[in-house]
């Protein structure tokens, strides 16, 4: 076979459609794939001017472009793909990627234009926006109606409490909404969170923004339920005096490195924690999974309420008395009037904004660490951020 029979043989049977036309905009040869998507057959076009593929809207300015372009060498297709449209012989039109290039044959300038139907891609786009799009009215809708409940049950909670004399049955009237916490919000919550990863996954490989963006607002608003729930169940354990410590001997280095990755990858952007040990020894006997629950829940407030690019403190000394374990910031801080309501449950500082939260967190740290016979401190400017400490004696 030679080179011509070659070249004729790749054209005739390539996927997208190959079409030529001359400096004046007339169709030379057009190749079959380009007959199948313009519904026309080689003898219907060739011959005629190439805006015979085209809507209305790009016909009528295709002859004019193309004499700006011979006269002046501005390219605005030429030698670059874009996306349009075309025409095809029923008159429906179809959206496709163009990549034009001029080509100098037997002394005259010939114009190849290569088509890549994008109807499939295009229709999957659509139904991926509108998958996206009814998620996330109904993340909206449940979200809207979690937090009514948990306003209800709080509102039900206080009225009953300022009711109730006897302990028993305030007591009981936590433990049913703890039994409906548990079974009626983390199911759906669990569905959600799985529709809108598999939503991503799926959605990769159109690398579009606007389905990246509501994805990750779905997620969020899911991982803040989640959050305060999970605040919720932690204060009815302590309350229910269900949670006891396990002491046990644990590397104290290897567990502040440990948060700290774990806590790193959920960082703001250019946010950077820095942990640091002191003393030659690492081991203590403590409850690390409490331990562990305290530092997280003030790492994760140092990130919450500090600005990017900016630095979180982790220490921890091991000396001959006690440990010591520090987190500071440099975030918004906390205002000198509200020192001494900080740690109270459902307390939150006025300076806190929109930033999420319930207000139960500190409550719930300082009760894990009177739990294991330690105590903890705080200094905080308004504007320069906040330092806590831990302080466990040895046992």
């Amino acid at each position: 076979m030679d080179n011509a029979a070659l070249v004729k043989a790749i054209i005739e049977n390539a996927i997208d459609g190959i079409i030529t036309i001359n400096d004046r905009g007339i169709i030379e040869t057009i190749n079959p794939a380009a007959c199948f998507l313009f519904g026309y057959s080689a003898e219907e076009v060739i011959a005629k001017n190439i805006s015979i593929l085209m809507p209305e809207s790009d016909s009528s300015n295709h002859d004019q472009y193309l004499r700006r372009y011979q006269q002046t060498g501005e390219a605005r297709m030429i030698g670059i793909g874009r996306e349009v449209n075309g025409l095809k012989k029923d008159g429906s039109i179809f959206p496709f990627r163009l990549a034009l290039n001029e080509v100098q044959f037997s002394g005259r300038i010939v114009y190849t234009g290569f088509i890549h139907d994008l109807t499939k891609e295009k229709q999957a786009e659509e139904k991926l926006r509108e998958y996206s799009s009814r998620l996330e009215t109904q993340v909206e809708e449940r979200t809207h109606s979690l937090q009514k409940s948990l306003l209800e049950l709080q509102r039900a909670k206080d009225r009953v409490s300022n009711s109730l004399e006897k302990e028993k049955e305030l007591s009981e009237l936590k433990s049913r909404f703890v039994s409906m916490a548990s079974h009626e919000f983390r199911t759906p919550l669990s569905s959600v969170q799985l529709s809108a990863s598999l939503i991503e996954r799926y959605a990769a490989p159109f690398d579009n923004p606007n389905i990246s963006k509501h994805v990750g607002k779905i997620k969020n608003a899911v991982n803040n339920l989640t959050s305060i729930l999970n605040d919720f169940l932690l204060l009815e354990k302590l309350e229910a005096g269900t949670v006891e410590p396990n002491f046990a001997e644990f590397n104290v280095v290897k567990l502040g490195e440990e948060i700290t990755e774990e806590m790193q990858l959920v960082s703001k952007e250019g946010q950077h924690i820095i942990y640091q040990h002191t003393g030659v020894n690492s081991v203590f006997n403590l409850d690390i999974y409490l331990l562990k629950n305290c530092i997280i829940n003030l790492i994760s407030n140092a990130i919450k309420y500090s600005g990017e690019n900016t630095f979180i403190e982790f220490n921890t000394e091991i000396n001959e008395k006690e440990l010591k374990v520090g987190i500071r910031d440099y975030g918004i801080g906390i205002p000198e009037g509200d020192h001494i309501h900080l740690f109270e449950p459902f307390f939150r500082a006025n300076n806190t904004g929109t930033i999420p939260g319930t207000g139960l967190g500190l409550n719930i740290v300082r009760r894990y660490s009177r739990l294991m016979q330690g105590t903890i401190d705080f200094k905080s400017i308004l504007n320069h951020g906040i330092s806590f400490t831990f302080t466990f004696p040895i046992k």
